[in-house]
């Protein structure tokens, strides 16, 4: 039996979010906002920890992080189409569906989890060398991807259950999981970064390892979450698994596309040298942070979208995509204006010395660019909710493009070769964000909101 925090299937997200659009919005973006920002935190905590040991450790927790995430973000369908799907259905009152779909999910989840830990394992030396790593950064990133790896079930396993439990409009369940998985993750880090007592100190492996163990204690939790607020049934309907990968396959290629810009950048930053990699590395987390940030109105923008646009109300689906896109772009310009606050604090904490004169422009143009960035993933959260993969893929392979031919251009021996990598960023974004609103007013190519 599908439970719906109190509201029954027909009214989950429907009258609270017209009666009062932007107070709905809210109760269900503080909770996602909280569970999204929980990983980016521990990221920069694992920055701060793994900085104190210089320059090239904390250039290798770049290149290990970012090839990481960019596999794992490959798989980020997963959730985004249960969430979608699990959403949609309910809209239609059909509990039975959502629930296999759910199941199904966590299956294939946890199947090719285990398939990328073992096909990635030998390949993690070649990927390293290819974002630029050589000699040590390049020893200490490929320690630090190979235990993350161990994690990569339990990763997905999460995306899974976290979008299931989202499609219910239940963003509660996912903040006290991401809460407690995160905090385990810092207090492990400590120990197994620096050592204590009889643990030795493993250095940057250490935070990966950390990583590791506290996203295996979520999984279980998130799994077991998501099963029972939908219910178990009886056999997995296999049936269903084309439809997802149909739907995985644009978002997979979309998530690949956009990896691949993070990808060229980070290599762009490690080639122009290791000073240059750790501040790219502290901006990219930092930006990370700010991205997840605003994409707790994407994704409960996507849970109303998905409601509206099952039981067929298109209208109120477009409020909800002029509701998110007001808070994206508002709380985007606010994102910006701490960064710029806050600019002297994160250049003391989190940079190496040697590397600091090299901080304060890239910082200040990630900032500016941060409204920008607010609608370009608000925008995609609508664009999730109406199902609309297909186009969200072909906007960011045009977006990518023109983001990589700024990054090829730059001349890394330049004096603000730095500086030129986050232009280019700024560009990618803008025009993801151009192409999304343009998806919603005036809705081009026969969008699926625009007014017929």
């Amino acid at each position: 039996m599908v439970e719906l925090s109190g509201m029954d299937a027909n009214d989950a997200g429907g009258r609270p979010f017209l009666a009062a659009p932007h107070r709905t919005l809210l109760t269900l973006a503080l909770p996602v906002l909280g569970s999204l920002i929980a990983e980016p935190l521990t990221g920069l905590v694992d920055t701060a920890f793994v900085a104190r040991l210089g320059a090239e450790p904390l250039a290798a927790l770049g290149v290990g992080a970012t090839m990481l995430s960019a596999a794992f973000w490959a798989f980020s369908f997963l959730g985004v189409a249960t969430q979608t799907e699990v959403g949609t259905l309910l809209g239609r009152g059909d509990e039975a569906h959502a629930a296999q779909v759910n199941a199904l999910a966590l299956t294939l989840a946890a199947l090719l989890g285990l398939a990328l830990t073992l096909s990635a394992w030998p390949g993690v030396p070649m990927a390293v060398g290819l974002l630029g790593a050589e000699g040590s950064v390049a020893e200490l990133g490929v320690s630090y991807a190979r235990l993350r790896l161990l994690g990569a079930p339990a990763v997905l396993l999460t995306f899974a259950a976290f979008g299931a439990l989202r499609g219910l409009q239940d963003m509660r369940t996912p903040l006290w999981i991401a809460a407690a998985v995160n905090i385990l993750n810092v207090l492990l880090d400590y120990p197994l970064v620096f050592g204590l007592g009889p643990v030795p100190a493993l250095g940057v492996a250490g935070a990966a390892l950390a990583s590791s163990l506290s996203q295996w204690i979520g999984a279980v939790w998130a799994s077991l979450a998501a099963l029972r607020r939908l219910g178990r049934p009886d056999a997995l309907d296999w049936s269903r698994a084309p439809a997802i990968f149909t739907v995985g396959r644009d978002l997979f290629l979309r998530a690949a596309t956009l990896n691949l810009f993070l990808l060229v950048g980070t290599r762009t930053a490690n080639n122009i040298g290791a000073e240059a990699g750790a501040v790219h590395q502290v901006i990219r987390s930092a930006w990370m942070f700010a991205a997840l940030f605003l994409d707790s109105f994407a994704l409960s923008g996507q849970s109303l979208t998905a409601y509206f646009v099952g039981s067929g109300r298109l209208d109120a689906a477009r409020r909800v995509a002029q509701v998110v896109c007001q808070w994206s772009a508002g709380t985007g310009a606010l994102l910006g204006l701490g960064m710029l606050v806050t600019e002297r604090w994160m250049l003391e904490i989190f940079v190496p010395p040697e590397a600091a004169f090299l901080f304060a422009v890239p910082w200040r143009i990630s900032a500016l660019s941060q409204p920008i960035n607010g609608l370009s993933f608000g925008t995609d959260g609508i664009h999730w909710g109406t199902g609309d993969f297909r186009y969200l893929r072909n906007a960011v392979i045009v977006a990518t493009a023109v983001g990589i031919t700024g990054l090829l251009l730059v001349d890394e021996s330049a004096p603000g070769a730095l500086s030129l990598v986050w232009l280019a960023a700024v560009a990618w974004v803008s025009v993801r964000a151009l192409l999304g609103v343009l998806r919603v007013w005036p809705g081009i190519l026969d969008a699926p909101l625009r007014r017929r």
